[in-house]
C-alpha cells in the first residue's frame, strides 16, 4: 500500500504501441527580443515613474483644493462648490491618485524586473516582469468592464428618467 501509485486508465496505450515522449516546449528568447523587452522596460519605467508624479500631483491637489474652498467660502458663502464640499472633493482626488498609483506601480515593477532579467538572463526576473504587466492589463481591463458597466446605467437611467418626465409633463 505504501508503494501505491496511481495511473490514468484513459491514457492507456495498446500492448503493441509504444509511448513517445513528448518534446519539451521551451521558449528561446533571441537577442532581438532582449533588445525589444530592454527597450520596452526603459519606456514602461518612464511611464511608472511618470504615473507616480501625475499621482503626487493629485494628492497635492486634493489638499491644495480642499483649502482653496474653505478660502472661497469664507469670502464667498453659498458658493456652488462650497456647497459640495471641500471633503469630498478631497477625496475624490485622492481617489483617483490611488487609482493612477497602483498601474504605475506595475508597471515600475514590471520594467524593473525585465531590465534584471535581460542583464543577468534571470528566468525568475522574467516570469516576475510578466506577472505585473499582467496584473496592469487585468486591472484596466476590469476597470474598463467597470466603466462600460456605469455608462450603460447612465444610459439606462437616463431613458428611463427621459420616459418618466414625458409622461409626467404629457399630463
Amino acid at each position: 500500500m505504501e508503494n501505491f501509485e496511481e495511473t490514468e486508465e484513459t491514457n492507456a496505450l495498446p500492448e503493441n504501441e509504444t509511448p513517445v515522449e513528448q518534446p519539451e516546449i521551451k521558449l528561446i528568447v533571441t537577442e532581438d527580443i532582449r533588445s525589444y523587452l530592454y527597450d520596452m522596460a526603459k519606456w514602461t519605467k518612464f511611464l511608472g515613474i511618470f504615473g507616480f508624479v501625475i499621482s503626487a500631483l493629485l494628492v497635492m491637489f486634493a489638499f491644495g483644493a480642499t483649502a482653496f474652498i474653505a478660502v472661497l467660502s469664507k469670502y464667498s458663502p453659498g458658493t456652488q462648490l462650497g456647497s459640495l464640499g471641500a471633503g469630498f472633493i478631497m477625496v475624490y482626488f485622492i481617489f483617483l491618485a490611488l487609482l493612477y498609483f497602483y498601474p504605475s506601480l506595475m508597471l515600475f515593477k514590471h520594467a524593473t524586473a525585465a531590465q534584471k532579467a535581460v542583464l543577468f538572463g534571470d528566468q525568475l526576473s522574467l516570469s516576475t516582469s510578466m506577472s505585473n504587466l499582467k496584473s496592469f492589463f487585468k486591472f484596466w481591463g476590469i476597470l474598463l468592464i467597470v466603466l462600460i458597466a456605469m455608462y450603460v446605467l447612465i444610459f439606462v437611467f437616463a431613458g428611463i428618467a427621459g420616459i418618466a418626465g414625458t409622461a409626467m409633463g404629457g399630463h
